[in-house]
Order: structure tokens, then C-alpha cells, then sequence
């Protein structure tokens, strides 16, 4: 299971009464979560009310929720609904950017917004994974169900997950209004940095609470893919730093090809730090070694791919790299430490291995 592209639609088929119903595995400090969304459709300008979710794309975008939308909303445990006011009620506020908060987030749920209560969210910045993957399908006024439960035996998962004989969460969720966004090709080079950067800031901030690994891997994961599709960055002339943004762009924000190899190598070795620690190897060895073929000179990508060769036990190319670790730090301990490590573990394998050997052929 990859906590990165967490939100991504597995499912996706019409269900009773026309409802839409989808399935898709979304991430929380806690671990992944398998969520079943069953969104009622609203009738607009007297046309049948949608029942395939292919069919969203009939509809104007400005109807959709998009990067950037401050979106109010409203989650409440399906037990709790009774006497709760109605999503149309006059009296609720437009979302503003004043009345969007940023909540502490809890290893102890799959929401991290206050229940019952109507929030605004930006649609974008990962405040709750869940919310924002349902709210993203949804026109203003419509309301979803949606049935959660943790993902069983994932690497790295917390301990605070809800116990497992009763694992699942009946909610509701309505998305009152929105102010309009924008989707990644709409926007303009600097926007598109704004995000990677936020999402940088953010990754680090999770990681360094050391109870939120999923949300910093997730927050690594969205910068990347944003910066991904600023590739013609990483193509420039080393000697260019005009914005690649058409004449009609006021921004003066600019980017040389060596600066965005080296943000995109930082956050592929992050994201490698992240998997490391929830248990995820294979993945880690992976974006370390991304990050060492971006950035051949930044020695804590090298250490990392170190890590998880050894953890996958490919020693070889561990040694290789702690090797080429210590080229870039002569007498760095930290190398000389995971060489002396590694000596160890070859030898205990190697002993193993002979033992195993010799009651073969005893």
C-alpha cells in the first residue's frame, strides 16, 4: 500500500437510488484508512440527478471544487445527525480565508476536523485526506456518506487505531459552499511553487512532531507531483533564470535547473526518510536512490539508500553506498558507523549461511 497517491479512487459504480458509490484508500496520522463514499446527487436547472461518477464531467467545472477552494463543510458521525440545521440554512457564512484553521492532527482518527461543527478547508493542503477526497466530487449543497475503515496490517501503522472488533465509522459529510480554484494546468509556474513549498514546510513540520509520519510522506508525495509537471525547470539552460511563465504572468518568481534538481532530489530523500521509518524499504530504496541520481553530491540520500539496501538486504549495493557516503564526508562517523554495521551483518549472514551449509551435506 503506497501512502502516497493515498486518495486514489480504487472503485467507482452506481449504486441505489442513483447514488454514486466509490471506494478509495485515504491516509491519517495514524495509518490508511479504506473509505466507501456514497454521494447523493443534487438535481440542478431541472436535469436527472447524475448516477455515474463519468458523468461529473458533463457538468461546468465551476460546479467542482478545485485546488486552492475554500470549501465549508460539515462532518458528523451518522449517529449524532439529530438536530443538527439543515446545509441550507440562511444563517451559515460563505467561507472566508479568515475562517480557515489549520487543527491539530490525531493519530486517534481518520478525520482531524472538528465533528459536527461546519469548517473551512482548503481544498489542496491536506488537512484531512478524507474530507478533501470526498469534497472534491461534490457540488455546493450536496451531501455523501461515507463507511471507514483501517487498512489491517500495514507497516508502520500506530497502535491507536480503533480496536478491531469494531473497526468501522459511519459518517456523514456536507459541503455547504466553495469559493472557486484552480487545477494544476491552470496555474501559473510561481502558484504551482507556493504549493511544492507549502507542502515542504508542512512535510517537515509533521515529521518533526514524531507522531504524524503518513501526513509528512503525504505532504512530501503532493509537493512532488506538483513539481513534477514543473519539469521544463529541471530542462533550462543552467545559465536561464527567466520564469518559464507566458509574457501575461506578473510573476517574478524564478527557478534555475540546478535549484529545481536540487528541491526535487531534498524532497524524493525526505520522502525516503518517511518510508524508512514506517517500515516501507522498498519504496525508501527507491526515492533515495531518485534523490542520488538528482543530487549525486548530497550525502543524506546516500545514507538513506544504505538504509534500505541493507534493510532489503541488498549489502552489496549498501556498502556501495556507504561507501560513496564517506567520499563525500571523509571520516564522517555516521559512515564509518554503517560500514562497521554492515561488516557485521555480512559476517553473521555468512555464518549462517555456512551452517545452514554444512548440515546439508553432514
Amino acid at each position: 500500500m503506497d501512502p502516497i497517491n493515498s486518495a486514489g479512487i480504487q472503485e467507482a459504480c452506481c449504486g441505489d437510488e442513483g447514488h454514486d458509490v466509490t471506494s478509495f484508500v485515504s491516509v491519517c496520522p495514524g495509518g490508511l484508512w479504506t473509505v466507501q463514499q456514497t454521494l447523493m446527487r443534487r438535481t440542478i436547472q431541472n436535469q436527472p440527478t447524475l448516477s455515474v461518477v463519468g458523468d461529473a464531467a458533463s457538468w461546468p467545472s465551476d460546479d467542482w471544487p478545485k485546488m486552492g477552494s475554500l470549501c465549508k463543510v460539515r462532518a458528523c458521525l451518522k449517529a449524532d445527525l439529530e438536530g443538527l440545521s439543515s446545509e441550507s440554512d440562511p444563517t451559515i457564512a460563505e467561507p472566508t480565508q479568515e475562517d480557515c484553521i489549520s487543527y491539530p492532527r490525531s493519530s486517534s482518527s481518520a478525520l482531524q476536523v472538528p465533528l459536527g461543527d461546519w469548517t473551512t478547508l482548503r481544498l489542496g493542503e491536506g488537512q484531512c485526506d478524507v474530507i478533501e477526497a470526498c469534497v472534491e466530487r461534490m457540488r455546493a449543497r450536496e451531501k455523501c456518506e461515507i463507511l471507514l475503515s483501517p487498512v489491517e496490517n500495514v507497516p508502520g501503522a500506530s497502535a491507536n487505531q480503533p480496536p478491531t472488533e469494531d473497526p468501522e465509522i459511519s459518517v456523514s459529510v456536507e459541503l455547504h459552499s466553495f469559493t472557486p480554484g484552480k487545477e494544476s494546468w491552470e496555474m501559473s509556474t510561481s502558484e504551482k511553487l507556493e504549493w511544492v513549498w507549502l507542502h515542504k514546510e508542512r512535510g517537515g513540520a509533521r515529521f518533526r512532531s514524531g507522531v504524524d509520519l503518513w501526513g509528512a510522506a503525504d505532504s512530501y508525495s503532493r509537493a512532488l507531483k506538483l513539481l513534477i509537471t514543473l519539469y521544463a525547470l529541471g530542462t533550462k539552460k543552467e545559465d536561464c533564470d527567466c520564469p518559464l511563465d507566458p509574457p501575461d504572468d506578473d510573476s517574478s518568481l524564478s527557478m534555475s535547473a540546478s535549484e529545481y534538481k536540487t528541491l526535487k532530489a531534498e524532497l524524493h530523500s525526505n520522502l525516503s526518510l518517511c518510508q524508512l521509518k514506517l517500515s516501507q524499504p522498498e519504496k525508501a530504496r527507491a526515492n533515495a536512490a531518485k534523490a542520488t541520481q538528482l543530487e549525486p553530491s548530497g550525502p543524506k540520500a546516500w545514507y538513506r539508500l544504505g538504509q534500505a539496501c541493507q534493510q532489503v538486504n541488498e549489502l552489496g549495493e549498501a556498502r556501495k553506498a556507504f561507501r560513496r557516503l564517506l567520499e563525500l564526508q571523509p571520516e564522517s562517523p555516521v559512515a564509518l558507523r554503517a560500514l562497521k554495521d554492515l561488516a557485521s551483518k555480512e559476517k553473521e549472514t555468512n555464518t549462517q549461511l555456512a551452517q545452514r551449509l554444512s548440515k546439508m551435506f553432514s
